[in-house]
């Protein structure tokens, strides 16, 4: 949620700035806005809407001697988003502006303790308290700017990243994060400030990432690292980014959700990279023998990511033997759980950023309880927290709706179960001699079908699109995948879409179904088809249109529906990655129709980083 990326170096700092904040339009936001000083000045610009309303101001007026920037993406909290509320905010008395991601959740109190002291506002955000709660800080005689806003963050309760731009230090930012993602870019001769990598991944791919409680000042010619607290220097690690800025870009697609869904052979392939050995079919996780293999697994997500969770709950289960529950992550941190002795917590997370599973991963470590993440981003909060990661290797997903990442979070636990249960003895050679083979030739059948599934998505989303509702409807590890299909159509269709285990129809809600109420039936050839199938004959005799999404006739699994999508068949739980991106893409061409926005759907953001 909201972006941010601030500059200082040689070059003009504004298109520069603006070009940044473009590469985090993916984040999700309703405004924007630019800072930056000029001739002494420190100029604010801002705009509700897209971008380019901002950039729309800016060319109307002379910026190019500016070398120093700070941009803002706002996904509004606090306040509507208007020009009032869009960030940069200056302090009352005009002698510093903040960007601020988060949530400072002390703001009133604050607000009420400047404002006694004199100070007015013009915004209704929490942020603009924090700008004039440094200001305050900076009246103290002596008081440099670093100091002050230590100071003040050390007073605010929440979550916050944040960058500070003042007139007095023209060409410094000072930044400071806790609980949402900042980082810092190392280039020749000027350093770049942001919420995530793409925003400056085009100058360079020196990265360093920042813990909780660190406080950053960068010139053109140097950064320094500081402990919030005590602003004792701080030594860190510059790490290189190995993808490049092509990796986030189009490259010819129309919208990177199709991009990144004709990406997910290539990812599959390279999260199996190293890990599934070709000749001899060993899997190899070696960062999980550092942990005992747990006795009980709880794995712990939100949204998409949750979905994982549950398809990979049988896996765990009937492979590694290792009981399994699976809990949405803003239940999970607000309960006091029972937390038993050799059980692990395993978080999963797109970003490695997800305020909820961080928090539910913070709640388990003060339990005792060991944590293994499973992310996609190095460097990422949950990759540092936990005790081991296993990362995904699905590359940069820009769309907000997540396609890849569940791909590769998919397989990363499917080899973490058949890992643990070789290890345990329990995996039989012939089971994981059909997985494993299954598994090396998935990205080449998966490849192959794409071009004719989106097709065969796109008339179907022509067919269903002006539905008033939907259901998806699946049973053992299709019921996962049918709740990912409702979401992917809500996220981006808007339609209202549910996703049931099948089984749960006839407990109310087949009171809904009715012609203009289709549902999508998921039908794999497994041991749940003929069920399955009973419950698509009760819609049906209902007068409800079913489109049943099935693997090619053979004797004992026909079917009889409005509409039969087929789809290749595949060795046992390896036919969801056949049925993920037909769900993908039938949401994907239902939203285009529609003509809404793909990529940057209304009200999301990709990277949850608040409440």
């Amino acid at each position: 949620m909201c972006g941010i990326i601030g500059y200082t170096g040689h070059r003009p700092a504004v298109p520069l700035v603006i070009e940044g904040l473009r590469r985090l339009e993916y984040r999700g936001y309703d405004s924007s806005g630019i800072s930056f000083i000029q001739n002494k000045k420190l100029e604010v610009i801002r705009a509700a809407g897209k971008l380019k309303l901002l950039e729309d101001t800016l060319s109307c007026m002379e910026v190019s001697l500016a070398t120093t920037a700070v941009g803002h993406t706002r996904w509004a909290t606090h306040g509507e988003p208007t020009v009032e509320n869009a960030h940069p905010h200056k302090s009352f008395c005009g002698n510093l502006c903040i960007v601020h991601n988060g949530i400072i959740e002390n703001y009133q109190e604050t607000k009420n303790f400047l404002s006694g002291n004199g100070f007015e506002f013009n915004s209704q955000t929490d942020s603009e308290v924090l700008a004039n709660s440094v200001s305050f800080e900076l009246k103290t005689p002596g008081t440099t700017i670093l100091e002050a806003f230590s100071r003040a963050l050390q007073k605010a309760t929440g979550a916050y990243a944040v960058a500070l731009l003042s007139p007095d230090d023209p060409d410094t930012i000072y930044a400071a994060r806790h609980s949402a993602p900042l980082l810092l870019g190392i280039g020749a001769g000027e350093h770049f400030v942001a919420s995530d990598i793409p925003a400056f991944l085009a100058y360079t791919r020196e990265v360093v990432f920042l813990d909780d409680g660190e406080i950053i000042k960068i010139t053109p010619n140097s950064w320094e690292v500081f402990s919030l607290y005590d602003l004792a220097p701080v030594e860190k690690q510059v790490k290189i980014i190995e993808w490049d800025v092509q990796s986030a870009q189009k490259g010819g697609f129309r919208h990177f959700m199709l991009k990144e869904i004709f990406e997910q052979p290539r990812a599959i392939k390279d999260s199996l990279a190293g890990r599934l050995n070709p000749v001899t079919l060993d899997v190899n996780l070696p960062e999980l023998d550092a942990l005992p293999i747990p006795s009980h697994l709880r794995v712990i997500a939100c949204g998409t990511s949750y979905h994982a969770g549950l398809w990979a709950l049988p896996l765990f289960e009937q492979w590694a033997n290792i009981p399994c529950t699976v809990e949405i992550a803003s239940e999970f941190r607000y309960r006091d759980p029972l937390m038993h002795q050799g059980e692990a917590v395993l978080v999963i997370s797109q970003s490695g950023e997800t305020a909820d599973t961080l928090a539910a991963l913070r709640v388990a470590k003060e339990k005792g309880c060991p944590a293994i993440g499973v992310c996609n981003v190095i460097g990422s909060s949950i990759a540092r927290e936990s005790d081991i990661t296993v990362f995904t290797q699905a590359g940069p997903e820009i769309s907000v709706a997540s396609t890849k990442a569940l791909c590769c979070q998919m397989v990363v636990l499917l080899l973490m179960s058949l890992y643990w249960g070789r290890k345990k003895g329990v995996v039989a050679d012939q089971l994981l001699k059909d997985c494993a083979q299954g598994l090396l030739t998935l990205p080449t059948q998966l490849e192959s079908i794409l071009p004719s599934m989106r097709e065969e998505a796109k008339s179907l989303a022509w067919r269903y699109a002006s539905c008033r509702g939907m259901f998806f409807l699946g049973r053992g590890q299709s019921y996962p995948l049918a709740i990912e299909g409702a979401l992917k159509v809500k996220e981006l269709s808007y339609i209202h879409a549910e996703g049931y285990a099948a089984g749960e129809m006839k407990h109310g809600p087949i009171a809904l179904i009715e012609p203009d109420f289709p549902s999508f039936v998921l039908l794999p050839h497994d041991k749940h088809f003929t069920k399955t199938r009973s419950n698509m004959e009760e819609i049906q005799a209902r007068r409800g249109k079913v489109i049943a999404i099935t693997n090619p006739l053979k004797n004992g699994f026909e079917v009889r529906a409005d509409n039969v999508w087929t789809i290749p068949e595949a060795w046992g739980p390896l036919s969801g990655f056949f049925f993920l991106p037909a769900l993908q893409l039938f949401s994907y061409e239902a939203a285009t129709y529609l003509g809404k926005d793909v990529d940057q759907p209304r009200n999301l953001a990709k990277s949850v980083t608040v409440e």
